[in-house]
């Protein structure tokens, strides 16, 4: 489903990714984690082309991302993508939030488009504030119609970045929760996280990045066994106990 190739990309003299390589295949959960300035966000947006790259090749569902002729409008609108700040219209109600681009871009009907929101509304738990506005919500609600927003495009693939960095403590399981339903509804996911807890439970591989490199790619099994690299171990034991 997701294909990355020797990937390098710069910001001016920079060097944020190192020779990348990975892929991800159909219905797999695959955790990216690592200290802060490893490069993780920059992989998953590179993925949908938010961030161009200088050197090798990513491929979604056989599309190339890289290519100067793919549609990246198009592809994007197949990739969901949930940041950590939400990234919601402030001015628009929720529904209308989940409705706008599922009718300007998937060219819906507005009855259509209402329909599947309120089917995603019920799906995170969050129907009856459909008429409400973002600032109304917590922060764990407003991650939640984020999500409901991506999943009304019929992504093939979602990409999360650090989605449960900016909640309360106490806001982290809701969001959590309705990604463990997804990864069990079979959809492709990679995701940003330090959330361990949640890597273990749902994760197919872990990759641990540090100064812009790959380091480990590894089944979620073996990396919280016995990581081989003395740098994801380093990392674990300083994430793993508390």
């Amino acid at each position: 489903m997701i294909e990355v190739k020797n990937v390098s990309k710069w910001y001016g003299d920079f060097h944020v990714l190192k020779d990348c390589s990975t892929s991800v295949a159909k219905g797999q959960v695959v955790v990216i984690c690592g200290p802060s300035g490893s490069g993780k966000s920059t992989l998953i947006k590179c993925i949908n082309g938010l961030e161009p790259f200088q050197k090798g090749a990513i491929a979604v569902n056989g599309t190339s991302v890289g290519d100067p002729a793919t549609n990246l409008s198009k592809l994007r609108s197949r990739i969901g993508m949930v940041f950590q700040n939400f990234e919601l219209f402030p001015h628009m109600t929720v529904i209308r939030n989940i409705m706008l681009a599922q009718v300007k871009v998937l060219g819906r009907t507005e009855a259509e488009a209402e329909e599947r929101a309120m089917k995603l509304l019920t799906r995170v738990g969050l129907v009856d504030q459909a008429a409400k506005h973002p600032a109304q919500l917590s922060g764990g609600q407003q991650q939640r119609v984020a999500i409901a927003r991506a999943l009304a495009m019929d992504p093939i693939a979602m990409l999360f970045d650090e989605p449960t960095s900016a909640l309360d403590p106490e806001m982290i399981n809701e969001v959590l929760d309705v990604m463990v339903a997804l990864a069990e509804d079979g959809m492709t996911m990679m995701v940003v996280t330090h959330e361990m807890g949640f890597a273990k439970k749902v994760a197919d591989r872990v990759i641990f990045m540090d100064e812009g490199h790959i380091v480990e790619d590894a089944t979620t099994e073996d990396f919280f066994g016995t990581p081989r690299s003395e740098r994801a171990q380093m990392f674990l034991s300083k994430i793993l106990s508390h």
